[in-house]
């Protein structure tokens, strides 16, 4: 297959689109009727907060971030209702796939969605202010009801947070994936290759996972620097896992 027919991007329905019914609206307007992209890999996570951090790392220490988080895992449109706490994350496929999604999606700031974009998935969403204890607005939260990868290299990242390799079929591979030859298993932000009491297995001899995940796991567990961190190539593997508590 051509290399730009592989090109791929993250869509993430958020739980503020779900809480609003729009996900039927959202699935008509990035179908393959209208964009020519096809569906690589499709899944309902319960965002746990490891996922939710490394998401939204670039945003850290920023005033936003802590509502940030717990938009994304679903705590504010659902605080009582842990059930409905979900997001829908799809991987699209095809050429031009990050440019196609967010010209569908629009800009990221719904109130300039509206205005420059009228009709694009995030003009119907909402900027909400944040406050302090004292009641002074100190910035903003923008729920704009979809996230969509920005460029090849988040999309790349992004798609390795969300996605094993087995979520997506062999042939629409955009990314290296490569057999492990031996266990990693995870307990208390550290690396194991033998179990230890309450650790998560992350990967098994047999198992398959991306090139780039298992190069990081062995620099990280010799105490080598790696292109990532520890918890960004563990939190796929504990999405929908009960091992991860929030």
């Amino acid at each position: 297959m051509d290399k730009k027919n592989l090109e791929q991007t993250l869509v993430l329905i958020k739980p503020d689109a779900l809480k609003n019914s729009l996900t039927g609206y959202v699935l008509s307007l990035l179908s393959e009727f209208h964009t020519g992209l096809k569906f690589a890999g499709a899944k309902v996570v319960s965002v746990n907060k490891m996922l939710a951090e490394e998401h939204y790392a670039e945003h850290k220490g920023k005033v936003f971030y802590p509502s940030l988080i717990e938009y994304i895992m679903g705590k504010i449109h659902y605080p009582t209702e842990a059930w409905k706490r979900r997001v829908i994350a799809i991987v699209y496929q095809g050429e031009n796939a990050i440019n196609k999604i967010r010209e569908i999606a629009g800009p990221t700031n719904p109130l300039q969605a509206r205005e420059k974009k009228p009709g694009s998935i995030r003009s119907l969403g909402t900027v909400v202010p944040l406050k302090d204890d004292s009641g002074k607005i100190i910035g903003e939260r923008m729920d704009n009801l979809i996230h969509a990868s920005a460029n090849e290299k988040d999309a790349e990242r992004e798609i390795k947070l969300w996605f094993k390799p087995n979520d997506i079929p062999p042939a629409m591979h955009a990314y290296p994936a490569v057999e492990c030859d031996e266990h990693y298993y995870y307990k208390d932000g550290k690396l194991y290759i033998s179990h230890e009491p309450h650790s998560a297995c992350i990967l098994a001899p047999g198992d398959f996972a991306w090139q780039s995940d298992l190069e990081a796991l062995q620099l990280i567990y010799k105490g080598k620097q790696s292109h990532c961190s520890l918890e960004s190539v563990v939190a796929k593997y504990l999405i929908n896992e009960n091992f991860i508590k929030d």
